[in-house]
């Protein structure tokens, strides 16, 4: 009696060669691939039996069984069992012709794939994990970046740079009252000395406070008939720029509490100064700008002009190589050192821009903020002389200043948040928003050691905040200082 998992050639789903003697194409179908107890013996005949497959017609299953001949097992560090290796030799010779091998495949066609013991995988094998790669080839493969890999991280960053966001503290750490601290917008009355002492316009007087003694002096007192417009440190020792309400600049030695000169030339007050060297930078209402080398005779040396209303915002590069004004004319103007006309214009902004800051990370790197009409951020490129990117902050932008420790800024606000943002540059995400002043934010400056900012409002207060890290080592100060000499570049 046939067997019932046999059938005659039809249809079929799994064609095996049956005979090994004539070599003839007669084929064996199972349509069944589930083994009863009836046809065990007639399957376990098969399996033991010698088989030849002709080699010119292929072998059809009704399942995928992969052919792991070309698979390279040594990225896996595993090897396969002796058992599961089956070579096919062209026109039907070499190891296909064995009784292991047709009985492999057999096998994995009736059951489907078995799992090998573990001694079958070579000694030391077991417990392994198959899809680990080894070390020795995924260090090959990394070495291929041009970036780098971390063994826990994404391409290209480290692990030591990716840390727990920094908390910046909301609330000032020391508030001083500053009775008659004007509420102008057009006005620069705060500046932190490198000797860490700071100068604060008040109505008529400039009063000095050192911050490692907290002791208060009274520098001057203009009058009645003048008042405090600005007031500037020169980047060493303790000269300090005093500018009136009557067009003059006053340069005094804080140290011995000493006026030493008194330049003019202005016609107007002069709200902005900017010191480069032995350079002083003036800007005033009568729209001007004046250079002045406090080491010549004269008042002024040159006469800068271009803006359309009066100067308001004065930075000096880090380099000393470029001047970067900003008017009531919405203008923003950058000059190098022997022009008396703009080399590069910047009308973007819709409001006037006293807020100017240049970065000590990259040279020609300008950040400008406009007021209330305008409320952005601009960034811009001057040595391609590019705009760069602009950000809307919402509020009256009244300052901005760089960190020289870490790629970050600081921003005050007037109107109408009267807020001071912490910013990430250059993806400008926000860092911290610190508030507490009841007006403008018109006046800020940064202390020596680069960490603490000191913010003054109309509400006559001065705060105190801590928002910067501490510089690193000795090896990232200089490296800013080269890069603030033009050996870095944007690209």
């Amino acid at each position: 009696m046939a067997d019932p998992m046999i059938s005659q050639p039809t249809q079929s789903q799994l064609n095996i060669a049956a005979s090994t003697t004539s070599r003839h194409q007669n084929n064996l179908y199972l349509e069944n691939l589930i083994p009863s107890p009836s046809s065990s013996k007639q399957i376990n005949r098969l399996i033991n039996s010698n088989h030849y497959i002709s080699p010119s017609r292929p072998i059809y299953s009704d399942r995928f069984i992969p052919c792991r001949s070309s698979s390279n097992f040594a990225l896996f560090n595993i090897s396969l069992p002796p058992s599961a290796t089956v070579e096919i030799s062209p026109g039907g010779g070499g190891k296909e012709d064995s009784p292991g091998a047709y009985a492999a495949l057999l096998r994995n066609a009736l059951f489907g794939p078995q799992t090998p013991d573990k001694k079958d995988w070579g000694a030391g094998a077991a417990g392994r994990n198959i899809f680990r790669y080894k070390m020795e080839t995924r260090q090959s493969l990394h070495s291929l970046s041009p970036f780098g890999f971390d063994d826990m991280g994404e391409p290209g960053v480290s692990n030591a740079s990716i840390k727990t966001p920094r908390k910046v503290s909301r609330s000032p750490y020391k508030v001083l009252d500053a009775p008659a601290l004007q509420d102008d917008f057009y006005l620069n009355l705060v500046d932190w000395s490198s000797h860490n002492v700071l100068a604060v316009g008040l109505g008529t007087c400039v009063y000095l406070w050192n911050a490692c003694s907290s002791k208060v002096t009274k520098l001057c007192d203009l009058g009645s008939d003048d008042g405090v417009c600005s007031v500037g440190w020169a980047h060493r020792g303790m000269h300090l720029a005093i500018g009136t309400s009557n067009g003059k600049v006053q340069i005094w030695d804080a140290s011995r509490c000493k006026r030493i000169r008194t330049m003019e030339g202005h016609r107007l007050r002069v709200g902005a100064l900017a010191w480069s060297s032995s350079m002083l930078s003036s800007g005033s209402r009568d729209k001007s700008i004046l250079q002045r080398d406090i080491r010549a005779h004269e008042d002024f040396v040159s006469k800068l002009s271009g803006h359309k209303s009066e100067v308001c915002g004065l930075k000096w590069s880090h380099d000393n190589r470029e001047l970067a004004s900003g008017g009531n004319d919405n203008r923003l103007f950058v000059w190098n050192q022997h022009s008396t006309q703009p080399v590069l214009k910047y009308c973007d902004h819709t409001a006037a821009v006293k807020a100017i800051a240049w970065s000590p990370h990259l040279h020609g790197l300008l950040a400008s903020g406009g007021g209330t009409a305008d409320r952005c951020i601009r960034f811009w490129n001057t040595t391609t002389n590019s705009h760069l990117s602009c950000m809307d902050t919402g509020s009256q932008v009244c300052n901005l200043v760089w960190s020289k420790n870490v790629n970050e800024l600081v921003s005050t606000h007037g109107y109408s948040q009267n807020q001071i943002i912490l910013w990430r540059y250059p993806t400008m995400s926000k860092m911290a928003t610190l508030t507490g002043h009841t007006c403008r934010v018109l006046y800020l400056a940064i202390s020596p050691d680069g960490q603490t900012i000191v913010t003054g409002a109309g509400d006559e207060t001065l705060r105190f905040w801590s928002v910067f890290p501490s510089p690193k080592s000795q090896n990232n100060d200089s490296e800013i200082g080269a890069s603030s000499l033009g050996r870095t570049t944007i690209r």
